[in-house]
């Protein structure tokens, strides 16, 4: 009877002997008698059908099931209900049955029932026996054809079509769950044995099942490449990769990047396209480029990343797929990342937006520059103070550059070139990462950037690993040049092709670097003969240093001071300025760049004479380090003062001007410096450039300090500070910072604000669960608060101490103090203070989340939602108020709740621009999918790498309380023994470092645990000591929700 069940397709109805019942589960509920379906009643029968099938062997209470159909709702009669409909189900599964009679395949148990069907009559039972008999193979062959029958009885996530209640979900998704880890453990047989084409049919339909489980598409990754589609497979690849970042925020993990890999070594290269003239030993690189970039010169789009050591032509392959693209009657814009603290603030952008807006005609540019672009661009009047923003100003200049480029891309396609992507700032690239998610049809981003510079960082990577989910995108890496291309360089330096030891030397010495081996060739076309021994002799440079400096010697000495201060105002540099600086006028300055040109050391710009570029960053960083230190001071004073000179109402000459201003050093008086820098500062935080903000405020409050001019170094700190703030809840400011901040603002008087940084020390210790230093702080600031006139400085004490006693399991004590010293407010005659702005939102928010662990779920909720919506377009306010509301629903229990407001929350905050915030979103995130049947083995797999990559190391605030929130999604996704590691790591992180205000919660979790595992009696005695705990700490939401626990269980 087995052989007949599983011999069938899967659309197909069983065949077996006349009369034969066959029950299916793995796919909609169906009931068969001898080859003809019969019809299972009415729906709340079905489903007590289909959770009987689903727990075959196993049986079940009457209490739960009640609980499984019914819910909260649960009519009088309901026992009575469930005796009916089991009464009707005998006669259905078996007609010839008398009144009374008990049947064969439903049995009464102990207070419940019990399926008992056999895998000769129910698919489930069948397909575990498959499984298992696979496993227990010796023969790899026979354990594929036991897996492909086992397989081949789903066709649909279990009990599809059946309206289930939440409390069943994961039954259903355990059952899910065993057919996926079948069907990897089928892929990896089957393609061992070189018969993917087994297992493609049931790796579709597991991957449709289940969007976000990365074994399973990893495996039908594989598979596919392994049956002879590649193509398929990097779809497959790509479109997981896109789900996991638009549904969870994340990466792909271990298994997918190594079925990518997989598919890579075994895809054949492609064929090189012709070299166009110019370019040396880059037929593969240029082919690949060009038709990287040809869609986009259509109707689609294109992000290319070109990346190499320095030196090695990326910058090459750039231009000549800008020509490309010109003679395809495109229009190209660059941009380029600059070295230095110097750079302002965006320049790639501000490069290509001014480029974009020289091209429209006048109407329109002023239609732009009315907007959010003068901000980028700094077109300002020169007396204009920069704007204050708010946080929204970063989306709506970001949409605003989309919005221009999608104007040039409406008249013919555009091509965005943009070099050295290494050196750009961080808000450059947020920017870029904004663009190439919503590219225009007809639009290509290519990009270029070093793979081995120490500023590599941490956005840098976030934003290249999310390009790389996009359609359309490209990665080339560009290495060394071969002994040929090594040959050809010389030969076109020289005039003479090299012998192959020549060749063979040069290459050995400057390691295929083309730019090494040009400055090489260069070195050695003077007329003398080309001989090995002429090649170490002429001091062939290991690095571009050596190279630079030999040609500098060329130069006389007020040559050489210019290219010295070209070097240090940056990689491009007006040639105006460069006159102001060394006292002479434009035509006299351009006549001594002659020399400099006819060297290759510097050029003018593209289409600008009066602009000077390096030939190479490493040109320029070779020059700035023949300048004596002492001289470079002096310097950088002289392209201060010409800069200032200029005027400052562009933001980007404000910018440079500060830089050059702290790298002169003692040269300059310091509250010149210090004013230079705040300015910056406020210029770096109206574009949301967090971290550059923090660089100059952070060299604004070392240079007051070290010239005791306390009232500006408080300025400055108070203004650093409030970005810490917003960036991590304070847990980045450093305590060194933050305590000389306090007794600055003591020394000076100012009593709130003293008040204010140390509730900053305090929140950044409670943050990091330190509640042993925190505590001290909370005391003390009550004790101040206790004595002093102002409201905000009392405020600041009861919300500490009120918080802090939160924090350790004191809810009800916490909840008390708080409302009844109320949030602190401000009197009307207050001035501006950037740290109490992010606090009293942080204040007001974590009193909502205390006022739900109370019991007062409601009214939490009423408070966070008004937070939510006074929030407005303000991001940072959006993110705080979002962040509380996703972890309160989330505790609450509401999964709803907790995806809008964590939804809510991603928007204003895709680029974890406000730091760890986010974490709490993308976790909310997770649980609500998991809770509602979402693919809950994905999520929670989402969620752990969440919390071990942000809540873990360093610890964070409520990461024993996301354990038993993961163990929750571990549940609904039908893994108990995960669920356990998960509980033992929540009372790990909790026992370790104190933070037991989800005491409840933890208990809670362990008893529903105990309960799926089928062991009520553990499950009774845990809710009570959950009901227990609660109720001592005053926690009374999990009074409640251990209640209605114990309630289920009674039934």
């Amino acid at each position: 009877m087995t052989e007949t069940l599983i011999s069938r397709s899967v659309d197909a109805q069983p065949v077996g002997d006349a009369g034969s019942l066959r029950l299916q589960v793995l796919g909609p509920l169906r009931v068969w008698h001898g080859g003809v379906e019969v019809d299972t009643g009415p729906r709340q029968q079905s489903y007590l059908l289909a959770l009987l099938l689903a727990r075959a062997g196993r049986p079940i209470g009457a209490g739960e099931l009640i609980d499984l159909i019914w819910g909260e709702n649960e009519p009088a009669s309901a026992l009575n209900v469930i005796h009916k409909y089991v009464g009707s189900l005998r006669r259905l599964l078996e007609p010839a049955l008398r009144p009374r009679q008990p049947g064969t395949f439903i049995a009464r148990s102990t207070n419940g029932y019990l399926c008992t069907a056999g895998p000769d009559v129910l698919d489930l039972a069948c397909f575990r026996q498959l499984v298992g008999t696979a496993r227990d193979q010796n023969s790899d062959a026979a354990a594929l054809d036991q897996y492909a029958a086992a397989l081949e009885l789903w066709s649909g996530p279990a009990g599809e079509g059946v309206a289930q209640s939440p409390s069943a979900l994961p039954i259903f998704a355990g059952l899910d769950a065993e057919f996926f880890d079948a069907c990897v453990e089928a892929a990896e047989l089957a393609i061992s044995l070189n018969q993917p084409d087994r297992v493609l049919s049931a790796l579709h339909l597991a991957s449709t099942m289940a969007p976000l489980h990365e074994p399973v598409h990893a495996a039908l990754v594989r598979s596919l490449c392994a049956a002879g589609q590649q193509a398929a497979a990097l779809t497959a690849y790509d479109v997981i990769r896109r789900r996991l970042a638009d549904d969870l925020g994340i990466d792909p993990g271990a298994a997918l990047r190594s079925a990518r890999r997989y598919v890579l070594e075994q895809t054949p290269p492609s064929s090189p396209r012709p070299l166009p003239t110019g370019l040396v030993g880059r037929t593969e690189e240029f082919g690949i480029l060009r038709s990287a970039v040809e869609p986009a010169l259509g109707t689609g789009t294109a992000v290319v990343l070109l990346e190499g050591e320095p030196g090695i032509g990326k910058t090459r392959l750039l231009q000549e797929v800008a020509r490309h693209a010109k003679d395809r009657a495109a229009r190209v814009v660059w941009g380029h990342g600059l070295q230095g603290g110097g750079t302002p603030t965006m320049w790639p952008w501000v490069e290509v937006v001014r480029t974009l807006l020289e091209s429209r005609p006048a109407t329109r540019r002023a239609k732009w520059l009315a907007g959010d672009l003068s901000r980028l661009i700094g077109s300002r009047d020169a007396g204009a103070a920069p704007p204050v923003p708010d946080d929204s100003t970063r989306f709506r200049l970001f949409e605003e550059v989309v919005g221009i480029i999608s104007e040039a891309t409406s008249e013919r396609a555009l091509v965005i070139v943009i070099d050295d992507l290494q050196w750009a700032d961080p808000a450059s690239l947020h920017l870029l990462d904004h663009v190439v998610t919503r590219l225009p049809a007809g639009t290509a981003v290519v990009a270029a950037l070093r793979n081995r510079d120490p500023s590599l960082s941490l956005e840098l990577s976030r934003v290249l690993a999310a390009a790389s989910r996009l359609p359309g995108h490209r990665r080339i890496l560009v290495g060394p040049l071969a002994e040929a291309g090594v040959a050809e360089l010389i030969r076109r330096e020289t005039g003479d092709l090299p012998a192959p030891e020549i060749s063979r030397a040069v290459h050995t010495r400057t390691a295929g670097n083309p730019f090494f081996a040009q400055e090489v060739a260069r070195l050695l076309a003077d007329g003398s003969a080309l001989t090995e021994e002429s090649v170490v002799r002429s001091g062939v440079p290991l690095t571009v240093r050596d190279v630079v400096r030999g040609r500098m010697a060329a130069l006389d000495p007020g040559t050489q001071e210019l290219l010295q201060v070209a070097a240090l105002a940056g990689r491009s540099v007006e040639v105006a300025l460069l006159a102001r600086v060394v006292a002479t006028d434009v035509a006299s300055c351009l006549e001594r760049l002659e020399p400099v040109r006819d060297l290759g050391l510097a050029g003018p710009a593209p289409g600008d004479p009066f602009t000077y570029c390096f030939a190479h960053d490493l040109v320029r960083e070779a020059v700035c380090e023949s300048v004596p230190p002492g001289r470079a001071a002096s310097l950088h004073r002289g392209i201060a003062d010409a800069i200032e000179a200029t005027g400052l109402g562009d933001d980007s000459l404000a910018e440079r001007a500060a830089y050059h201003l702290w790298e002169a050093g003692p040269l300059i008086d310091p509250a010149r410096t210090v004013s230079a820098l705040l300015r910056a500062g406020a210029l770096a935080t109206a574009k949301t450039a967090l971290r550059d903000a923090e660089r100059h405020l952070t060299r604004a409050v070392e240079r007051a300090r070290g010239a005791a001019l306390l009232e500006v170094e408080l300025e400055a700190l108070s203004r650093l500070i409030a970005v810490a703030g917003m960036r991590s809840l304070y847990r980045a400011a450093s305590v060194d910072l933050l305590e000389r901040a306090e007794s600055v603002a003591k020394t000076l008087g100012q009593e709130r604000q003293a008040a204010s940084f140390l509730f900053s020390r305090w929140a950044a210790h409670v943050q990091g669960l330190e509640y042993e230093r925190s505590g001290v702080l909370a005391d003390r600031l009550l004790e101040q608060g206790s004595t002093s006139s102002d409201p905000v400085v009392r405020g600041y004490g009861d919300a500490a101490w009120g918080i802090q006693q939160w924090h350790l399991g004191h809810v009800g004590a916490s909840y008390r103090h708080l409302t009844a010293t109320a949030s602190p407010g401000l009197p009307d005659d207050h001035h501006p203070d950037p740290v109490w702005d992010g606090l009293r939102l942080l204040i007001a928010a974590t009193l909502a989340e205390i006022s739900a662990y109370h019991g007062k779920s409601a009214r939490a909720r009423e408070a966070l939602d008004r937070l939510v919506t006074d929030a407005g377009d303000d991001a940072y306010a959006t993110a705080v108020a979002t962040c509380m509301a996703a972890r309160t629903a989330s505790v609450v229990g509401d999964p709803e709740w907790a995806l809008q407001v964590a939804d809510r929350g991603i928007a204003a905050d895709p680029q974890f621009s406000f730091g760890f915030i986010g974490t709490y979103h993308r976790l909310a995130r997770c649980w609500a999918l998991a809770l509602t049947g979402r693919d809950p083995g994905a999520a929670a797999d989402a969620a752990e790498r969440l919390i071990v990559a942000n809540l873990t190391n360093p610890v964070r605030s409520c990461v024993s309380t996301w354990y038993a929130l993961l163990a929750e999604m571990r549940l609904a996704a039908g893994t108990p023994d995960a669920a356990a590691v998960a509980l033992d790591q929540a009372d790990g992180f909790r026992d370790r470092y104190g933070q037991r205000s989800a005491d409840g919660l933890l208990l809670l979790v362990r008893a529903r645990l105990a309960k799926v595992v089928g062991d009520p009696v553990t499950a009774v005695r845990l809710a009570g000591q959950a009901r227990f705990v609660a109720g001592r700490q005053e926690a009374y939401l999990f009074v409640q929700r251990a209640e209605l626990l114990l309630g289920d269980l009674s039934g």
